[in-house]
């Protein structure tokens, strides 16, 4: 059996796995054009490489690719490796994942077979920021996983806070921890303060957690219920922000670290380790919606329907420019 043949096989079942939760084995079989048994034998492999694919009964039975306790060998194509380096190397241009992201490409580039590397090493990112914000704090990563985590488990945050950026000044806090948002390359943790009994932001780069962390509670209802309108509403006076004519929510599914550094006055709200929720105004509903296209990933618009319209409109028109490049 061609062995090229059959890892590119095994990438290409992985990442149909990857782009939905659950496959049935007939439908693998007919997207990777080979017999139900093959998909099956496939599945074993890729389950001795590491990967957690666990199948289910139904009337076709199928497959889910369930999150592991370790991280297998990852497999990725050629168009996927070099897009992978390029994410890191603009990660480590100047987001708040800097040093993590530079030692990750170090890490891919020492793997990368000589064509890829090539590739990579012609692609040269150099982060551009406003005046001013070159001297702007950015949030720890260890930080952003302990807060990521108390809001996932609902449970109550203690933690310094220096309200001026100094530590002289800093105040205990104790709140229930709400969301993750960015807005403007800031990380912001959206909770209920417990002693003022009211709403706070926090920027994360002034965050310095406590241990261990406190009961659980049973989450708040936020007032109005958007988290972005509310967070954007806390924001004005303070500073100068767009009031866009247009403006919509969509949910992506990539992380909010990889949204956060490309989503200039939006704003960003972690749902969870894969997939985050986009708040991103333009002058035009076509226009936002071609700048929410930029980012490589499924989109789920959640509104308004006219975003919908605007997505609608775009894909009529990229299939009419295919159909016309096609007949010429």
């Amino acid at each position: 059996m061609d062995m090229h043949r059959t890892s590119s096989r095994l990438l290409a079942l992985l990442s149909l796995l990857q782009t939905r939760p659950d496959w049935s084995g007939e439908d693998l079989a007919e997207r990777l054009d080979i017999t139900p048994r093959t998909v099956r034998r496939d599945v074993d492999r890729l389950r001795e490489l590491g990967y957690p694919i666990m199948a289910f009964k139904g009337p076709s039975g199928g497959y889910r690719l369930d999150a592991g306790t370790h991280l297998p060998p990852l497999l990725f194509d050629d168009d996927q490796a070099v897009a992978l380096a390029l994410a890191l190397q603009t990660a480590a241009a100047g987001t708040t994942l800097a040093e993590d992201a530079a030692r990750a490409l170090a890490t891919i580039r020492q793997v990368m077979p000589p064509r890829l590397r090539h590739r990579m090493d012609r692609m040269r990112i150099t982060a551009v920021h406003p005046p001013g914000s070159g001297d702007t704090p950015q949030a720890d990563a260890h930080v952003l996983t302990d807060l990521s985590t108390a809001i996932h488990t609902h449970a109550e945050l203690r933690f310094d806070y220096a309200a001026d950026g100094t530590a002289t000044t800093g105040q205990r806090r104790r709140v229930q921890p709400h969301h993750l948002v960015t807005r403007r390359g800031r990380w912001y943790l959206l909770a209920w303060d417990l002693d003022r009994e009211d709403w706070r932001t926090f920027r994360v780069d002034r965050i310095q957690p406590r241990t261990p962390t406190g009961p659980r509670f049973t989450p708040r209802e936020l007032p109005g219920g958007d988290v972005a309108a509310f967070v954007m509403s806390r924001f004005r006076g303070s500073d100068a922000t767009t009031d866009w004519p247009c403006q919509g929510q969509v949910v992506l599914n990539l992380p909010a670290t990889t949204v956060a550094p490309f989503a200039q006055d939006g704003i960003v709200e972690e749902l969870g380790p894969d997939h985050c929720r986009l708040t991103l105004g333009s002058w035009s509903w076509t226009g936002l919606a071609a700048a929410i296209g930029r980012f490589d990933t499924d989109i789920e618009v959640i509104g308004p329907p006219e975003l919908n319209d605007a997505f609608a409109h775009l894909a009529t028109r990229y299939a009419n420019a295919v159909r016309k490049t096609v007949e010429s």
